[in-house]
């Protein structure tokens, strides 16, 4: 990163900068946004453009609309969002490409701020088509990556577009999160300690194997802990589990072993027949696990056993939730890691999508030091040491 050219090594006087951010916000069923921490994370590189007096052109996607022009996927409730944050009007244009959209970005006045319409309302933004990557190289002079949650998608708006539109350089964003990324796992503050949870081992295959060579200890929770507690030989009830990832548990718990690094593994779940808000629970202990329940956070025992080993470290690398966090009977694991993280004398640095929902529904965000808007680009660029999205972009 330290390679690539930045946002400071351009002059955007009189030019229009086509920014790509991450505006996939989450949205309630009537269409207003309920975390706008994605668009408040780059309002610095916004206002960096706009003070140089540059035009700025939004570009984003939001859900999964698969070429598809669906209406509760639009962008607009982001432009209204945005033009309050910034108190000023942010046009909101109706396409992200073709003639009306050139002549709107055209008759920008500077200063001036345009959203264009959702990327994914076309088919070519997923598939980096050359044809549309080139129209929406037209729409600016120069290309500013500030997406850090997409820099691992090899798209149009991220690939595509900087081999037509240079210079190509990074956002303040961009460099902030590669910035952490650095001090978590490059030069980290030691003891250092991976708490990894969510559903799937299956989702952090290469990053498990790269942690453990990284890292001084690993927490496990989550759906995951399942996997490795079924290789070691526990009976897990109707509980989540990958038959196919079994064989790299067991060769994950090896490494360790080899490397003397500690593992810590749930010792007891809150566990129900069903996933449901009404449900009934129950706290059981690995060694005692009912056939007929499903384990669905971590259990009582477990939050103390995890505080204590989280006690020492100096740094701490979280991604992934400790249970099902959305339904109230399961969240007290994920809460209490949260509060664990928060009151910690730690560097602490959070990743992933349902984690900082997670940290934002406690209303304890400002207590975590770094909160990283890209979980999977996080640990993409842990498992290969590059992104397509820094690649593309411009060296010094």
């Amino acid at each position: 990163m330290e390679q690539k050219r930045s946002i400071e090594d351009v002059e955007f006087t009189g030019k229009s900068a086509l920014v790509r951010v991450d505006f996939n916000v989450p949205l309630d069923g009537e269409g207003n946004i309920t975390d706008d921490s994605r668009i408040r994370a780059v309002l610095p590189t916004i206002n960096h453009i706009l003070d140089e007096g540059g035009k700025v052109i939004l570009m984003s996607h939001l859900g999964r609309p698969k070429g598809q022009q669906i209406g509760r996927m639009s962008l607009r409730p982001v432009a209204r969002r945005l033009s309050r944050l910034l108190r000023q009007e942010v046009v909101m244009a109706p396409d992200c490409i073709g003639k009306e959209v050139l002549s709107m970005v055209e008759d920008l006045p500077q200063s001036g701020v345009i959203l264009l319409e959702n990327l994914r309302f076309h088919s070519g933004e997923e598939a980096n088509d050359p044809e549309f990557a080139e129209q929406l190289a037209l729409l600016g002079d120069v290309y500013v990556d500030d997406a850090f949650a997409t820099a691992h998608r090899s798209h149009a708006s991220v690939i595509g577009v900087p081999e037509h539109l240079s210079p190509a350089v990074a956002g303040f964003l961009m460099r902030k999160e590669i910035s952490y990324f650095i001090k978590a796992l490059e030069t980290p503050f030691r003891p250092l300690a991976a708490v990894l949870g969510g559903a799937k081992v299956s989702d952090k295959t290469r990053a498990i194997k790269k942690l453990v060579e990284k890292v001084d200890k690993i927490l496990l929770g989550g759906g995951m802990a399942f996997t490795f507690l079924t290789a070691l030989g526990y009976d897990i009830g109707k509980s989540l589990v990958e038959r196919d990832m079994i064989d790299l548990a067991r060769e994950v718990m090896e490494k360790a072993r080899e490397r003397k690094l500690p593992i810590y593994l749930p010792v007891d779940f809150i566990a129900a027949e069903k996933r449901d808000e009404t449900a009934v629970t129950s706290v059981v202990t690995i060694q005692e696990f009912p056939e007929n329940l499903m384990g669905l956070d971590i259990g009582p025992a477990t939050i103390i056993l995890f505080r204590e080993a989280l006690a020492d470290a100096k740094t701490i690398v979280w991604n992934g939730p400790m249970g099902v966090f959305e339904l109230s009977p399961f969240n007290k694991g994920t809460f209490s890691m949260i509060d664990t993280l928060a009151h910690s004398r730690a560097l602490t640095i959070l990743g992933g999508g349902d984690t900082d929902t997670a940290v934002h529904t406690t209303g304890k965000s400002d207590m975590i030091d770094y909160i990283s808007t890209g979980g999977g680009a996080f640990l993409k660029l842990l498992e290969v040491g590059e992104l397509p999205g820094i690649s593309a972009l411009q060296d010094k």
